[in-house]
């Protein structure tokens, strides 16, 4: 990173960025190229390790790409404001490797995403068929952040 007076390498500070931040941005790669998708998500440490989490219909474009190769980026911001032609913001970016949840792990993910979206005390059984929804967990291998505030 050219401005490290910038970066934020701290997991706290990290974590405290994304707990602001409302949507997630995963980059996955179709065909050699770029493709960008923004989803909901929640977070949690596990074991001290940050995992990401995040839900998509069981079939479509990301489902398939997810299921053809485990590895994603990842990127989140909060944008403040612009300030005599700079921005002011905070970001977060990262890489993990992804995996298809089932079972307790996929509810407990869904309960995750929950609380992240501000919905901590809806009850994810009374969701319906859940069957139709694939639930992801990211493990993240590496990540940084860059925050801007003047």
């Amino acid at each position: 990173m050219r401005r490290k007076d910038r970066e934020v390498t701290g997991l706290a500070e990290l974590t405290d960025i994304l707990d602001r931040c409302t949507t997630l941005r995963l980059g996955l790669s179709r065909d050699g190229s770029p493709y960008i998708v923004p989803v909901s998500f929640g977070w949690e440490i596990q074991n001290g390790i940050l995992v990401l989490y995040f839900h998509s219909a069981g079939a479509g474009e990301k489902h398939r790409l997810l299921s053809q190769n485990d590895q994603v980026t990842v990127e989140a911001d909060i944008f403040h404001r612009y300030e005599d032609l700079t921005a002011r913001y905070e970001s977060f970016m990262g890489r993990g490797q992804v995996s298809l949840l089932s079972g307790p792990e996929k509810i407990h993910a869904l309960e995750q995403l929950n609380l992240h979206c501000g919905f901590s005390d809806y009850p994810v059984e009374s969701c319906g068929d859940l069957s139709r929804t694939a639930v992801y967990r990211i493990t993240v291998t590496e990540c940084t952040g860059k925050r801007s505030l003047g």
